[in-house]
This record gives structure tokens, sequence and C-alpha cells, in this order.
């Protein structure tokens, strides 16, 4: 089974949220691959710049200048912001940097985190996936679903 089709099955009676960075929606795209899925996946934000992070997913930008926006904390705030944006039981976001360059915070291409928020449980997990910017994002989608399915 596809791994997009465990998490709409592992999350039956749950709504889910996504804010997506470097992943630019492929974490909606993969959900919404799978028939039914409207019943639990209520939609997502795509936050490319700081702004949008900002203004749509309430990111603190003392954070952002503080830390960047390749950074737990930020990928925290971005879950909790599109959980709370979207009315969603649960939410997962990514940022992270696919490439060509790194940042100024000296975070390497690959470097992504992941942001995980729930009534009771907010984290971040960072990786470091290898490869061209296709390969980090496919890899950023992947883990994203499994995080959400490890914690449901």
């Amino acid at each position: 089974m596809k791994l997009s089709y465990k998490v709409i099955s592992a999350l039956q009676g749950k709504t889910l949220a996504t804010a997506e960075s470097c992943t630019g929606g492929g974490i909606g795209a993969a959900l919404t691959a799978v028939p039914g899925s409207s019943k639990i996946y209520k939609g997502g934000i795509i936050s490319y710049t700081n702004e949008v992070k900002m203004k749509l997913l309430a990111v603190d930008e003392n954070v952002l200048n503080d830390d960047g926006a390749v950074s737990g904390k930020v990928a925290e705030m971005m879950a909790i912001g599109a959980r709370q944006a979207l009315n969603a039981d649960v939410s997962i976001s990514v940022t992270g940097l696919a490439g060509p360059d790194g940042d100024s915070y000296g975070n390497p291409v690959g470097t992504v985190y992941i942001g995980y928020a729930d009534h009771k449980t907010t984290l971040s997990r960072c990786f470091h996936f290898e490869g061209d910017r296709e390969a980090v994002r496919s890899q950023a989608i992947i883990a994203a679903l499994e995080i959400i399915l490890r914690n449901n």
C-alpha cells in the first residue's frame, strides 16, 4: 500500500492540514491522489517565503531572523499555524533547502526540518537528505508522511 494511502487510513475520524515550503505542495499532491482523501485532508499552505510564513502561519519574525527559516522552531511554528489556520486535528510542515545553495545560517543543501502538531504534541525533526533538488524534495515528502503515521 502506498504511504499516502496508509496516512489517510490511519487518520480516519481526524482532519489533516499541511504547511509546505521546499516541497511546494508535494505532500498535498500525494495525499489528494488518494480517493476519499477529502474526508481527512483539509488543505495546505505553501509558504515559500518568510512573508507568507509570518502572515498565514503566524511564524514569529524574530524566530525567522534569529534561527532562519530552516530550523526546528520554524517547522514547529508552521505546523501549529497550519493546524490553527485550517482548524485541523493534525498538521505537518516542511521547511528546508533543496538546492542549489545552502543558507546563511550554515545549513547545507539537503537540510530539511519537518514539524508535526496535534492536540497534545508538537515536535520537529531534522533530516539531511542526499541527491539533487528533486531527490531532496521526494525524500522530505516520504519522511513527512512517515512522521504522520508514527504519531497516529
